[in-house]
């Protein structure tokens, strides 16, 4: 299928990419429309064309990424992430209409052939077929064009604006920026009949602004705002400004405040700056709102791609039942799209039509609707994936009698790019890439060399045979595709964690057991070169030792995947396991109890713990001392790992830098990398069968033990067996 690729230079492409895959509850939709946001698209290219400067001043929050990074990986590693995102293709587009062509067997809401409107940055993008979850579609009534229906994202936009401005019938409300965003924003407000003064700094904008219901327009360079405001409210100033301007001067903002009649608002929707002036705004005593995407629910992964509505009672309009709002508007006629679709362009034709938008055409251009052709959809798969128990009875195999075939991939995000691949390449012939981003499936596999794209992995499996398989994907997806993998007698290798229960692992267990095939777990920390060397001297030295691991990982955005507690299974499972395989590593010996707590906050927007301190017995006398905190400040070091033995004291910082103080001296060893080239390259002698499994199953496995039962202690309140 064609999609639409924008990389980091500015450039754009229509690419040839695989198919997507109907997310748990969602469906496959064949796009028959969808609307270039002229504004905020052309702000995305422009960011693109930025020097690496210019980028950094633009995005200040990616530059302190970048030196998190640096500190604990090393400059190299931090530029090689920057690299990889700079050179990787991103989606353009966001709203979107079509006709499901499939739906995930867990969706009870839609049917194949239903006209739909989609939204989303994540899914609703400028292609020929797109997979939404269920929260992210509507319905479009009869009566509303395919067409009409793809705006229904963008005027979800302007709806939440208006719902937080919360108008009353017969308001004066100035509405400044007449974009795609502001006139809908006008006609909205016209629609609860509120007056309203639109101001942009286009002539061309007063047209629209007019047939979308503006009673007066202004432009601040040819007329003087203050006055046509006095002159409009009869000396009192408006009721409440609409900032949908998209600048970094702050004359928007000041003229707003100006305008405003005592105790008014202001409700900002446009990305823009917004200083206030103390004395003005105090005087006045303005409010002041900001008014975020297409309504409740946006940003939430539980509601997005969970599939958790919020019950009517306590939320009115979610995101999507805006979306149906919208399309009830449109149905009824009281919102005309048609006076502000200034262009409608065949998406093969699209490329072009972008050069002209996004130049010095764009001020006249505003609903500029892609209309796509039928595409081909033959070499689709929409099936779910399933689980097939294999016949065969082996056991993990320790060297393989020949290589295996090929090397698939599952899950291609920045770190299977930046941390895995480059030291897996020409080593092991690379098969199929897939990915649930159609675009970043076929950038790996044109970067990388692979020989296809996919972006559903059931195929892979369809048959026994001597390949191998990394597993990148979310965790809570990891436990169903290595029993897949093993089923079909696969070589795995999965990021951690293996597996989020222990009715998971339980389960990967009778898998193994009857599979030729093999796992290996991400524990990448045991094969650092640091580690290499500290395990050399602890095998000399008799008895047991003491080990504390202080990780200081920063607090967890609650934004951040890893929040969504369903799909990382928390922090102390899905970071925390490294540290406590560490230890496992260190003493070569089994964990036998553990004793853990979390430590503050141990409640918040948070639901589960994000910081924990554990203290872990083993069976020849050693303890390993973990604290996981993500209070402190980001100049200590990120890992600090400290052991002590008869006669020595070793430290780790950061698996850069190993300290060995013994007989009254210090030595220091320097290092560059937390194991992942070394693990990759170990495990890539054992598939060529140059070598034995670089980490057996039963080994990771007992540091998924230990890590279950660090949960189980910290729900408990006290110390437990580790079994």
């Amino acid at each position: 299928m064609k999609q639409i690729a924008q990389y980091q230079d500015g450039r754009l492409e229509l690419q040839d990419v695989p198919a997507p895959t109907p997310p748990p509850g969602g469906v496959l939709v064949r796009v028959t429309h969808s609307v270039i946001s002229v504004g905020t698209e052309k702000m995305k290219v422009e960011q693109a064309k930025m020097n690496l400067l210019q980028k950094a001043k633009a995005r200040p929050d990616q530059v302190r990424k970048v030196l998190d990074t640096a500190k604990t990986l090393g400059w190299k590693a931090a530029l090689d992430k920057v690299r990889n995102r700079l050179e990787t293709p991103t989606p353009l587009g966001y709203s979107a209409a079509g006709v499901v062509e499939a739906v995930d067997s867990l969706n009870t809401r839609l049917r194949v052939g239903d006209n739909v409107a989609i939204g989303g940055a994540e899914c609703a993008f400028h292609a020929e077929y797109v997979a939404v979850p269920d929260m992210l579609a509507a319905k479009v009534p009869e009566g509303v064009e395919n067409w009409q229906a793809a705006y229904t994202t963008i005027v979800s936009i302007a709806l939440q604006t208006v719902r937080q401005l919360e108008p009353t019938m017969g308001e004066r409300v100035l509405v400044t920026g007449q974009g795609l965003v502001g006139l809908l924003i006008t006609a909205l407000l016209r629609a609860n009949g509120v007056r309203v003064m639109a101001v942009d700094l286009a002539l061309a904008r007063k047209s629209f602004a007019e047939a979308m219901g503006a009673e007066k327009f202004v432009i601040p360079s040819q007329q003087n705002l203050a006055d046509e405001v006095r002159a409009w409210t009869d000396g009192f100033g408006v009721d409440a400004v609409v900032l949908a301007t998209a600048t970094q001067n702050n004359s928007p903002t000041e003229q707003a405040i100006d305008a405003l009649r005592d105790r008014g608002r202001i409700v900002v929707v446009g990305n823009t700056k917004v200083d206030l002036l103390w004395k003005y705004a105090y005087e006045k005593e303005i409010s002041v709102r900001y008014s975020r995407s297409y309504g409740p629910g946006r940003y939430d992964p539980a509601y997005e791609w969970g599939g958790t509505d919020y019950p009517i009672g306590y939320v009115r309009w979610t995101e999507q039942r805006n979306f149906d709002a919208c399309l009830h508007l449109m149905k009824t006629g009281q919102l005309d799209l048609g006076a502000i679709t200034t262009r409608r362009v065949p998406f093969a034709d699209s490329l072009g039509a972008y050069q002209e938008l996004l130049g010095e055409g764009a001020a006249k251009e505003v609903g500029v609707v892609l209309e796509y052709q039928k595409a081909e959809r033959s070499a689709f798969n929409v099936q779910r994936s399933t689980l097939k128990e294999a016949p065969a009875a082996s056991t993990e195999t320790s060297r393989l009698s020949s290589p295996v075939a090929r090397l698939d991939v599952i899950g291609a995000g920045n770190f299977a790019r930046t941390m895995l691949l480059p030291h897996l390449k020409d080593k092991v012939p690379f098969g199929t890439v897939v990915n649930n981003t159609a675009l970043s499936a076929n950038h790996v596999k044109s970067k990388f060399g692979f020989a296809e794209a996919a972006t559903d992995y059931a195929a892979l499996f369809a048959k026994k045979e001597s390949a191998a398989v990394i597993v990148a994907t979310r965790h809570h997806l990891h436990a169903p595709i290595v029993k897949a993998a093993l089923s079909a007698s696969r070589h795995v290798f999965v990021e951690k964690p293996l597996c989020l229960t222990r009715e998971e692992l339980a389960e990967i267990d009778a898998v193994l057991a009857k599979s030729s095939g093999s796992v290996q777990v991400g524990f990448n920390r045991r094969f650092a070169g640091a580690s290499v060397e500290l395990k050399k001297l602890l095998r000399a030295t008799p008895g047991p030792k003491t080990a504390s691991f202080r990780v200081s990982p920063g607090k967890l955005d609650p934004a951040h995947w890893y929040a969504n507690y369903a799909e990382s299974g928390g922090r102390v499972l899905g970071e925390a396991c490294h540290f406590l395989d560490y230890f496992c590593f260190l003493f070569d010996s089994k964990p036998v109890r553990v004793s853990a707590q979390t430590t503050w906050p141990a409640s918040g927007r948070l639901p589960f713990p994000d910081s924990v301190t554990a203290q872990v017995e083993f069976a020849d006398g050693s303890c390993g001392q973990l604290v996981y905190s993500a209070e402190g400040d980001s100049s200590w070091p990120k890992e600090v790992c400290t052991v002590f033995g008869a006669g020595f004291v070793a430290e780790i910082e950061n698996f850069q830098k190993l300290s060995i103080h013994r007989g009254r001296k210090a030595t220091t060893h320097s290092y560059n990398g937390k194991g992942h080239a070394e693990q990759m390259t170990a495990w890539a002698a054992f598939l060529r069968g140059a070598a034995e499994h670089p980490l057996p199953y039963a080994q990771s496995r007992q540091s998924m033990t230990l890590t279950f039962a660090v949960l189980e202690s910290i729900q408990a309140g006290q110390s437990v067996e580790v079994v």
